[in-house]
């Protein structure tokens, strides 16, 4: 991802408060919190009613995480995560992601997840309904 990212470049935006428990000895958000708030911005895309993207005997699990720390964040105060649609395969989808607090971005990650078929624990295509929903979050064409 570019360096110099905005929450604007992200079609979908969390918000989570900063707690003191989050802290670790040195002052700072601890970094396991951070995989916390990116959980949060996927959560928002997945379980949104408007979208309809967990159908009837389905769910998503993470295959991928890779995350780059960019600052430290500092309680207290809130952060902001933005969620963006990479690219979509048969039945995974690649998240872009980053977290704000302020107008800094102080981590990106990239997310990989895969439907799940719940009764056979495998991978399930994405039915065309839910690909093209995924699609109305992708990163614009450069």
């Amino acid at each position: 991802m570019p360096d110099d990212l905005a929450i604007t470049d992200f079609p979908l935006r969390a918000q989570d408060k900063l707690r003191y428990g989050d802290t670790d000895r040195q002052g700072h958000i601890n970094n396991a919190v951070f995989s916390t708030f990116l959980e949060t911005g996927r959560v928002e895309l997945i379980y949104d009613r408007a979208r309809q993207l967990v159908e009837p005997g389905t769910a998503f699990v993470i295959a991928r995480l890779e995350m780059d720390f960019r600052a430290e964040l500092l309680w207290p105060g809130e952060v902001e995560i933005g969620t963006r649609v990479a690219s979509v395969g048969r039945s995974s989808v690649r998240l872009e992601q980053a977290i704000f607090q302020g107008e800094h971005c102080v981590a990106n990650a990239i997310t990989v997840m895969v439907q799940m078929d719940e009764a056979t624990r495998k991978s399930r295509p994405f039915s065309d309904a839910v690909r093209e929903r995924l699609a109305q979050l992708a990163v614009p064409a450069a």
